[in-house]
């Protein structure tokens, strides 16, 4: 893919090496910024010199994880216009800290403040998610299981969002509903049971990975016995979900390995219990729907660079 008129060829190389589509970041950038400005800004339009430049700086105002530096880059970009310049500070995947300046855009003041609220709402709503999902890695830290987002993601945004718990050193989940199937209650009440709902996922679509949600430690071993081998482990008190895996477990040796992930009413508090009994990853929809922002600014700055 050519990179897209409005994007630096590096800028376009960095976004696609993210694992990011740049093409549909630009048009989400545009999208945002066409509902900000459908005219005109009104505001620097009447208060601002035109020809004035100067520096800001993108601010933190709270200790957290960045993430979508290149996003709020792209936002200046299509805002400013190829005069911009944008230096810098930090790297999405780093923590940093109240008062760090994480990146410096120097060009015309009125257009500057234009494209402020957009890369903010950008990379503030990113950065937040990063954050969230840094705190859960933290008190996973020392087992081995590992975060994971949902698809309970913001229209638009799933891949943006889910690039924002990477950075944070968590992991993905199925990105949609084409690329795993994932088997729930209410398709084990259509289909009639467990096992043959994942009977007819595989004879639908063989080469496709099965995922099968499981409320009891029956429904788990029939998935298993039915060949499903990735359970998702729905609303469990710690001690059923241990009950579940040790049983899981002690059949992988017929079985084969089995991935477990514990879902549902899980809390930072409950994190590093859960682990404890086994599970690979603990699913967390909070992520994406529920992390606050993290708390970010612009301010001009009368310095040079």
């Amino acid at each position: 893919m050519s990179a897209s008129p409005a994007l630096p060829s590096a800028l376009h190389a960095e976004i696609a090496a993210a694992g990011l589509d740049p093409d549909r970041v630009l048009a989400s950038v545009v999208d945002a910024v066409a509902e900000d400005l459908p005219g005109e800004d009104v505001t620097s339009a009447a208060t601002l010199d035109p020809a004035r430049q100067a520096w800001a700086d993108l601010v933190a105002r709270a200790d957290g994880v960045v993430a979508g530096l290149a996003v709020a880059e792209v936002v200046f970009r299509h805002v400013v216009g190829p005069a911009v310049e944008v230096k810098r500070q930090a790297a999405d995947g780093d923590r940093v800290s109240r008062g760090d300046v994480l990146l410096s855009v120097h060009g015309p003041v009125p257009a500057l403040l234009t494209a402020e609220r957009t890369a903010l709402n950008f990379l503030c709503h990113l950065s937040g998610v990063a954050t969230a999902t840094a705190r859960w890695v933290d008190a996973l830290a020392g087992t081995d299981a590992r975060v994971r987002d949902t698809r309970k993601t913001t229209p638009g945004l799933r891949a943006l969002e889910k690039y924002a718990v990477r950075c944070g050193g968590g992991t993905n989940k199925r990105m949609g509903l084409f690329d795993v199937a994932m088997v729930k209650d209410n398709h084990v009440v259509a289909a009639g049971s467990v096992s043959a709902a994942v009977a007819a996922v595989r004879l639908r679509f063989p080469d496709v990975a099965i995922q099968v949600e499981a409320d009891t430690l029956a429904q788990a071993l029939e998935a298993v016995d039915g060949g499903a081998r990735f359970l998702l482990l729905d609303n469990m008190p710690t001690p059923l979900l241990a009950e579940v895996v040790a049983a899981v477990r002690a059949g992988e040796p017929t079985t084969g390995r089995v991935e477990l992930e514990a879902t549902g009413n899980l809390t930072l508090d409950r994190a590093a219990e859960v682990a404890a009994t086994g599970v690979d990853y603990l699913s967390v929809g909070g992520l994406t729907h529920s992390s606050p922002i993290l708390d970010l600014a612009l301010d001009l700055v009368a310095r040079g660079r």
